[in-house]
């Protein structure tokens, strides 16, 4: 790829704004905590994504450039985009991920992380392995330059030996003032080029090799990642 291809690649538009990119990140970080704090077992999941939508309409974030994602037990394992089989009940020993892509005013944001109930030693493992995972993926991009492509081959291959397998499915993709689409619609593990802080999402899926499970974690990519 040339250095035009990737400069078009990683184009903004005219409302880009870092201040607010960096603010709406925030809110985006924030809300996924509040509905997770909102969450309990015995509570169904199409409750929990009727009060996920109460959460965002209250944090003026309520439109989306993607569908709200509540994912409870089994269904973790669902890839973007794939319907929840109904009635899915947390349990008191349960994992759910929360996975948002709300717009406030002129900008997107993105984000998803994995929250455990009960004290299943597994879940909780799977919990700190993907944030970790994240961690040690955007740490190589940080200090090796590392190619969209390269870094999810390195994010595989550091899943298989933390005992996970990586789903590759969700591979990352760019981010913009909205909608980003119109921009660019290619996936980071397929982009050839070092990505450039504050544009890319690193998306980190695992799922544990023989129970019906997964974990979720995704952020920007920045060269100062605050929790």
């Amino acid at each position: 790829m040339t250095a035009e291809e990737k400069v078009k690649a990683e184009a903004v538009g005219a409302n880009f704004d870092r201040t607010m990119f960096l603010h709406v990140r925030e809110r985006t970080r924030k809300v996924i905590n509040d509905i997770a704090a909102s969450i309990h077992p015995g509570m169904i999941e199409e409750d929990a994504v009727a009060m996920a939508k109460d959460q965002l309409r209250a944090a003026e974030m309520l439109r989306g450039w993607h569908g709200l994602h509540v994912r409870f037990g089994t269904n973790t394992l669902k890839n973007f985009g794939q319907p929840s089989e109904p009635g899915v009940a947390l349990r008191d020993n349960d994992i759910f991920f929360i996975d948002i892509g709300p717009v406030w005013q002129k900008w997107e944001g993105d984000g998803g992380d994995t929250f455990v109930v009960g004290n299943d030693p597994e879940m909780l493992g799977a919990q700190r392995d993907v944030r970790d995972l994240f961690s040690r993926a955007r740490a190589k991009w940080l200090t090796e330059g590392l190619s969209g492509m390269a870094l999810y081959d390195f994010a595989a291959a550091e899943a298989q030996a933390m005992g996970w397998e990586l789903n590759l499915d969700m591979s990352g993709h760019r981010l913009a003032d909205f909608p980003h689409a119109v921009l660019h619609k290619g996936a980071l593990a397929e982009a050839p080029f070092t990505p450039s802080p504050e544009l890319w999402v690193l998306e980190i899926q695992i799922r544990h090799p023989d129970r019906p499970f997964s974990a979720f974690y995704e952020d920007l990519l920045l060269t100062d990642q605050a929790a």
